[in-house]
């Protein structure tokens, strides 16, 4: 086909598109939800879970591990499997397997099978979050439209979290919690349709080969990391399992890291990562989920075992800051991103988080939600809201449409592992402190070895540690994130020294159009 035609496909495929594009941002939203809202609403559903199954504290944990590590080990690989294979064919086929990973979980007679059914839904949530975001990529290239639709997603992708805690505690309390796996039937069967009715199939002009390598030194590096986090949490960081998993993680990365300089097709293309602004964007994704965890999971802990609220009602104190992220958000990549850049937009999101956890670790026994709670919660709602979407839209901006899936894995492994890195390193932190703090006071703790003013003490230095790395996070903004302008004369000059021919090819691939030079 001539450049000619592909213009002319391109241009029908755009009016058709802009018909369809807002419909589509639903549909990837709903995936979405579905997935970043499945990493806590399980939590809340954990002790009545526990309580019919009869399985003990120590395994406990392999219900959030075995999901978080299939999901963590394999985002890379899914990201380029919707690149290889279709982004909306991978999109259904992960939907499909997600729900029916959900039924089972729900069925589950058992601990293994509701192990096995979580572990499932991790892989099939490695293949179902890339496709999501690099199918937003491609949707919206005009960038008004673009901010919009990263505004939206970044809300999804922050408050999802929160919505879980939530709809757990709403499920849990008043149906079962059998009811917090099967409730994905219903966001997979409304996504399902959606997608059959309103998106197009994207497929590459040319299949290439899968850097076999290069997946297995990923797959076996992250692993690795999330694993040896995980271990972390319960045995400690001086655990031998901890130390070895963690090593053979960081060498099986390095390892990856060469293979992709090698080879002829690698499944993370360096390129992607090159861009100093896109990342910059990545590491900033990371330090607000390695933050972000320690909120939602210690502030949990406050609410429902210091104030004694309830699993609904500690759901609904997140209100406030998901409204906020809403806000921030969409003000951040439809007002000041394009008119500031991303260094002053991340950077002021960074420094917000820094005083709302802040603040948040002035809480003691007698703090009110009202008083002690809900500022920390708004400002960490704005902080939140200029930090994800703003670094998500930069860290996808600009890539080739044939390396956005591989772009938007890497933004979804990024906020995992920073999300492991946070739960261990803050449980740690937390159960150190409350155990010294009753040591150093004499204190008796209750049959559950709980005590209010020892665990609030360490929930506060949590969230004093999570703050200092929100400081962290500002510097960094500040330093390596390009001017506004700088970023602009660099993207004009890849732009004007880039091939016309491979650019023709690499843009068609978004129709399905085959060019010939």
């Amino acid at each position: 086909m001539s450049i000619t035609g592909i213009a002319e496909r391109k241009a029908a495929a755009a009016r058709a598109g802009s018909d369809h594009r807002w419909l589509v941002l639903v549909v990837v939203s709903i995936a979405q939800l579905m997935v970043v809202l499945d990493a806590t609403v399980v939590n809340i559903a954990l002790p009545s879970a526990q309580h019919d199954l009869g399985f003990s504290n120590n395994d406990r944990q392999w219900v959030v591990t075995a999901y978080a590590l299939a999901f963590g080990s394999l985002l890379l690989l899914g990201g380029r499997v919707g690149d290889l294979l279709g982004r909306k064919r991978t999109f259904l086929i992960s939907l499909v397997a997600f729900a029916l990973a959900s039924a089972l979980g729900g069925a589950a007679p058992d601990f293994a099978v509701l192990v096995i059914a979580r572990a499932l839904q991790g892989v099939a949530g490695a293949m179902l979050a890339p496709a999501a975001l690099s199918t937003l990529v491609t949707t919206f290239r005009d960038p008004s439209d673009r901010g919009k639709a990263f505004g939206v997603f970044g809300t999804v992708a922050v408050g999802g979290g929160a919505v879980g805690l939530i709809l757990g505690g709403v499920l849990t309390e008043y149906l079962s919690w059998r009811w917090c796996m099967y409730v994905n039937v219903f966001f997979a069967a409304a996504a399902v349709l959606g997608a059959v009715i309103y998106m197009s199939e994207t497929k590459p002009p040319v299949r290439p080969r899968i850097d076999i390598a290069g997946t297995i030194t990923a797959g076996l590096g992250l692993f690795g990391l999330v694993f040896g986090f995980a271990q972390a949490e319960t045995d400690g960081w001086g655990s031998v399992v901890t130390i070895v998993s963690l090593a053979l993680g960081v060498a099986f990365l390095a390892v990856f890291v060469r293979i992709e300089q090698r080879v002829g097709t690698p499944l993370l293309p360096l390129r992607v990562v090159a861009d100093r602004s896109r990342g910059m964007a990545f590491v900033a994704v990371g330090i607000a989920g390695l933050a972000m965890f320690g909120l939602f999971l210690f502030l949990t802990y406050y609410l429902q075992l210091v104030l004694h609220f309830s699993p609904v009602t500690s759901g609904l104190a997140f209100l406030p800051m998901i409204a906020c992220v809403m806000i921030s958000s969409n003000t951040a990549n439809i007002v000041t991103l394009p008119r500031f850049g991303p260094r002053i937009v991340i950077t002021v999101g960074m420094v917000l988080g820094f005083l709302g956890l802040g603040y948040l670790s002035r809480i003691d026994v007698h703090s009110s939600y009202a008083g002690g709670v809900l500022p920390a919660l708004i400002l960490m709602g704005f902080a939140m809201g200029m930090v994800m979407a703003p670094s998500m839209n930069t860290a996808t901006a600009g890539v080739a449409p044939q390396d956005s899936g591989v772009a938007a894995a890497l933004v979804s492994t990024m906020q995992q592992v920073g999300g492991s890195i946070g739960t261990a390193l803050m449980s740690t932190i937390a159960a150190s402190v409350t155990s010294s703090y009753i040591s150093t006071h004499g204190l008796v703790t209750n049959a559950a070895g709980f005590d209010a003013a020892a665990s609030t003490h360490g929930y506060t230095i949590v969230f004093g540690v999570s703050a200092l790395i929100f400081v962290v996070g500002a510097v960094l903004a500040a330093s390596f994130f390009p001017s506004k302008q700088r970023l602009a004369a660099m993207r004009e000059s890849v732009a004007a020294t880039a091939p016309q021919v491979p650019e023709a090819a690499a843009q068609a691939e978004t129709e399905g159009v085959t060019v010939q030079a």
